[in-house]
């Protein structure tokens, strides 16, 4: 796979993204936190078969630029409909896992016309923890001290860690994992901040969302953090969602049980293009 790296400027803020190009429909893939474009590179090898595929680098990870401030759903958002408008791109499937899935879910709403499709691995549900997250601003963050704890690691640290909490992903995985680690800026630890939530009606955004959307589940007691529960409210606002469950697959679907997801992603995709 040969991917062609670059830089926009996305209002202000250069991200950076590694493409892999061709006449072929454009698919932009959009990371979880800390991860950066690189950790998508299995997919991106799939998906290059039949797809154009971006992999962003979004803000504070990665080669990208770290501002001081605008780590919220509604700026990320607006910078990844910069990025999809500067590289001229129509109608793109868009794909996210995690904070990507979010913000591709916010994206969606904010500009019903940008997506062909979404694609959606296991968003954290803001939509019903907002409240819990307002009221308690002063509780420590488990993810907030790793995000801190992960820039003391070296790289030998962060391999014995995956592996050692990972013993199931393929390698092709390790290597990506570990460098968006190094890479990303301390700043990003604002994102589980999460100042603009209450800022967000997520109903009324979400019932905008008007093209395909597939969301990738997984199971619960492995650390997958959507259930019925938090499923339910987005099939009501968008009920054109699809939703496929992925079984002995945790919060990272995609790399915990690669085959079922590559062929529910495709399966779906088929339908689209």
């Amino acid at each position: 796979m040969d991917i062609i790296t670059g830089d926009v400027n996305a209002n202000g803020v250069k991200l950076h993204y590694y493409r892999t190009g061709g006449s072929k429909p454009p698919i932009v893939l959009l990371h979880g936190v800390t991860d950066d474009g690189l950790c998508w590179t299995r997919t991106a090898d799939v998906l290059s078969e039949t797809f154009d595929v971006i992999m962003v680098d979004m803000r504070g990870h990665g080669k990208s630029n770290a501002p001081e401030e605008g780590y919220t759903l509604t700026v990320m958002a607006g910078e990844i409909f910069a990025l999809i408008n500067e590289l001229g791109l129509v109608k793109p499937i868009i794909m996210g896992h995690s904070m990507g899935a979010i913000t591709t879910l916010t994206l969606a709403g904010l500009y019903p016309d940008v997506a062909k499709a979404i694609v959606l691995e296991d968003p954290p549900p803001f939509w019903i923890i907002m409240d819990e997250v307002l009221n308690e601003p002063q509780k420590p963050n488990p993810l907030a001290l790793w995000i801190a704890s992960n820039k003391r690691k070296t790289k030998e640290d962060l391999f014995a860690e995956v592996r050692a909490i990972n013993p199931g992903w393929a390698e092709a995985e390790l290597e990506p994992w570990v460098n968006s680690k190094l890479r990303y800026s301390p700043k990003i630890v604002k994102l589980v901040e999460m100042v603009d939530l209450s800022s967000i009606g997520f109903e009324e955004l979400f019932k905008k969302i008007s093209c395909p959307a597939l969301l990738l589940a997984a199971d619960l007691n492995k650390g997958a953090i959507l259930g019925d529960k938090e499923i339910s409210p987005l099939k009501q606002w968008i009920p054109q969602l699809e939703v496929v469950q992925i079984n002995g697959a945790g919060h990272n679907i995609r790399r915990d049980q690669f085959e079922p997801y590559m062929k529910a992603v495709q399966t779906f995709l088929a339908k689209i293009v």
